[in-house]
């Protein structure tokens, strides 16, 4: 795309790479709402090509080149796939591995939001040596750890994406702590009314006017994507929720600085160091950091430059970009051998769950986002005490013990679905973390 500015950062190196006919090549997993955006996004972009996109549904994937204003053509082998791409055309293909078996694809996009995909997707890109930025963060939450582990070993970068909340955050984080500054309380502001019990059916016409997937509503409705986001944070940067469930006051942008700062201050955490979420007016759809000024000259310039009144502070990014962010950590993966966020090796914190209605024995559970459960985010310490599972390891789980509306779904009363690819790395994640995963008992 035309520029109005002299270009310099990423900017100035991807028209480089435009420059010599050597684009960061992106292979693009899932073609729903946020592939379509990442479609029409790479279009206006220069230096970037979306080259490849792994979709069931051919018909999804033109549909969003057609508004990208790309070419593309469903192809079924490899041979098929780099032609296309040497010609500059997008090849759309129906399996992971003929996209992943091309030495033209430079780095891949997971957008599916299906942990199970995650797990098998995301190993697969990593073993075949390409860059893996995962916008699934279900499946980060629950198996992150291990993935960035092999990501490591086979050299390539793995990294959530950045626009998405927790990536979001990460920069405050990355900003303030380079500065010198202690991290009291970070977070983000919950986007839409939280209801514990919403369930698909209430939110189809809703999802329908705003182009969404009901479940994938129901899933922020219910909160279950906040708890997975925060639980991303804490396992980024070694912060934990406070309680189970976190606090999620109802505190305003101005009020943050005083309401999510330790409780010998007058707040409501019990000490510094956590990841929680307001519900209050003006913080959605932004995040925040509530950080101390720590010496009485930094907070006398904090409190002259307006940012607060001290001696705690909030400093927010006010809009997160989601899918349209995305690219920027392709291309910072393949240029610099960047991750924008990546977890720690040991999970600080868990987003397990609690059943949304009573569940009987014999039931098999769906996904998060639809009747059966919600995410809720603990820590790693808690969840294992209470034998807790993972929330994006319970699709196709067994209920063996009846649990009640809001009772944690965990070994005592669950089993896990053993050939499932998320529950075996997650297995072989806690083995190698802990010593051993979790079982029924």
């Amino acid at each position: 795309m035309p520029t109005n500015v002299s270009l310099s950062g990423l900017a100035h190196d991807l028209a480089q790479r435009a420059e010599s006919a050597d684009p960061v090549r992106i292979g693009l997993v899932g073609c729903g709402e946020m592939g379509t955006d990442i479609a029409v996004r790479t279009a206006m972009m220069t230096g970037v090509q979306l080259v490849s996109i792994v979709e069931k549904s051919g018909q999804k994937a033109l549909q969003a080149l057609e508004m990208a204003g790309r070419i593309g053509r469903t192809v079924h082998t490899v041979d098929a796939l780099n032609q296309e791409i040497e010609q500059g055309r997008t090849g759309i293909v129906e399996s992971a591995e003929t996209m992943l078996q091309s030495g033209l694809v430079d780095v891949v996009i997971d957008a599916t939001g299906v942990p199970e995909v995650g797990a098998k997707v995301g190993l697969a890109v990593i073993k075949n040596g390409k860059h893996l930025v995962m916008m699934n963060v279900e499946a980060d939450v629950t198996i992150g750890s291990i993935l960035r582990t092999e990501a490591d070993k086979q050299g390539v970068v793995y990294t959530l994406a950045a626009g998405d909340e927790p990536s979001s955050c990460m920069e405050l984080i990355e900003f303030l702590t380079a500065m010198g500054h202690r991290i009291i309380c970070a977070g983000k502001g919950k986007n839409n009314p939280l209801r514990f019990d919403a369930i698909p059916d209430d939110y189809r016409e809703e999802a329908r006017c705003r182009n969404m997937n009901p479940r994938m509503l129901v899933e922020f409705v219910d909160g279950s994507k906040t708890m997975v986001e925060m639980t991303a944070i804490a396992n980024a940067t070694g912060l934990i929720p406070d309680c189970d469930g976190m606090h999620g006051p109802a505190a305003n942008l101005n009020e943050l600085a005083s309401t999510l700062i330790p409780k010998r201050d007058g707040g409501i955490l019990s000490d510094s160091g956590r990841v929680d979420f307001s519900v209050g007016r003006g913080v959605a759809p932004g995040v925040f950091v509530v950080a101390a000024a720590e010496h009485p000259r930094i907070e006398e310039r904090l409190v002259d430059l307006k940012v607060g009144k001290g001696p705690y502070f909030t400093f927010t990014r006010p809009f997160h970009l989601t899918s349209l962010e995305a690219p920027l950590s392709c291309a910072r993966a393949v240029l610099y051998g960047k991750s924008d966020m990546a977890p720690l090796k040991q999970p600080v914190a868990q987003a397990s769950a609690v059943a949304k209605r009573h569940l009987q024995v014999g039931e098999i559970l769906g996904q998060i986002g639809e009747i059966d459960y919600r995410a809720w985010t603990m820590t790693m310490e808690r969840a294992r005490q209470a034998r807790a599972f993972p929330a994006g390891l319970l699709q196709g789980s067994r209920v063996i013990k009846p649990v009640a509306k809001g009772e944690i779904i965990s070994a005592k009363n669950t089993q896990l679905l053993d050939n499932s690819a998320i529950v075996k790395l997650w297995r072989q994640q806690e083995s190698d973390v802990f010593g051993s995963a979790i079982e029924i008992e």
